[in-house]
């Protein structure tokens, strides 16, 4: 009788060891299906939002087809010598360096300027190129080129391109603010791979993250943002250049390199 009492007590433990694991084995399954949408949203087409993205309040500024909500700076139209294909926007080179082509110039997202924004997009860059991506960009009689109005993320071949080894420290080089705040780390991929960037401003201060880390912290209008653009090589735009204003234009340059662009989103904070 005490053995028989000791086997169900053993079988009762028994019993009793397994439910946890059962409830384990249903948590895992679980989070392997999360762990699918997520995979499967990320494996998505480019130039598309995940139903996630959708309800966060994304909103694609190019839609892999056509230039739609695109033009020139300072123009009504998009340039001719830009090119929509294979789901990208493409800047292909003109072998004149930054003189670009008469059928050029920078492109500017023209139907809305923003003032606090998450922007997210997706470059690459030929070898030896130069490009960059504009934020608070501002259109007028007084300004040819977007650049004197706007802080630029830079776009580039760190390798092969010279301006990489000009600024202090590295600031000219990759997900940088150009010629003011090197980025750090320093994590552009080679020459042909995407780079994936997201540019946040939020009152005033802003964050550069590439390839999935922040590389720039700062914040504008302040005493050292002034400071910065004073010992910039561009101290004759003070006025203009550090007096960044609150909303603008996103904006892609025409370095004379080919260089390529996708997956451009932005939500409104």
């Amino acid at each position: 009788m005490k053995n028989a009492t000791i086997l169900v007590l053993l079988l009762a433990g028994l019993v009793f060891s397994c439910k946890p694991a059962k409830k384990e084995q249903e948590k895992t399954e679980e989070q392997q299906e999360e762990e699918t949408i997520a995979k499967t949203e990320t494996a998505m087409a480019p130039n598309t939002l995940t139903e996630a993205e959708k309800a966060e309040g994304w909103k694609l500024l190019f839609d892999g087809e056509t230039a739609s909500g695109w033009r020139s700076y300072g123009k009504e139209t998009f340039p001719e010598g830009w090119v929509i294909a294979d789901g990208m926007i493409h800047c292909p080179g003109s072998g004149r360096g930054e003189a670009g082509g008469k059928d050029r110039g920078d492109i500017i997202y023209g139907e809305a300027p923003f003032s606090n924004f998450h922007l997210k997009l997706e470059w690459k860059i030929s070898e030896g190129g130069n490009s960059g991506i504009f934020y608070l960009g501002q259109e007028s009689d007084e300004f040819d080129y977007i650049w004197k109005t706007a802080p630029e993320m830079q776009v580039l071949d760190n390798e092969k391109h010279p301006d990489a080894k000009m600024g202090k420290d590295g600031n000219r080089q990759a997900g940088s603010l150009y010629d003011l705040i090197p980025a750090q780390p320093q994590n552009a991929k080679p020459v042909g791979e995407w780079n994936q960037v997201e540019i946040m401003v939020f009152k005033g201060s802003v964050w550069h993250k590439m390839n999935g880390e922040k590389v720039v912290e700062y914040h504008l209008w302040t005493p050292e943002w002034n400071e910065m653009v004073a010992g910039s090589k561009f101290p004759q735009l003070n006025e203009t250049w550090a007096d960044v204003a609150t909303e603008g234009y996103v904006g892609l340059q025409d370095h004379g390199d080919d260089v390529w662009f996708r997956n451009i989103k932005i939500k409104e904070l």
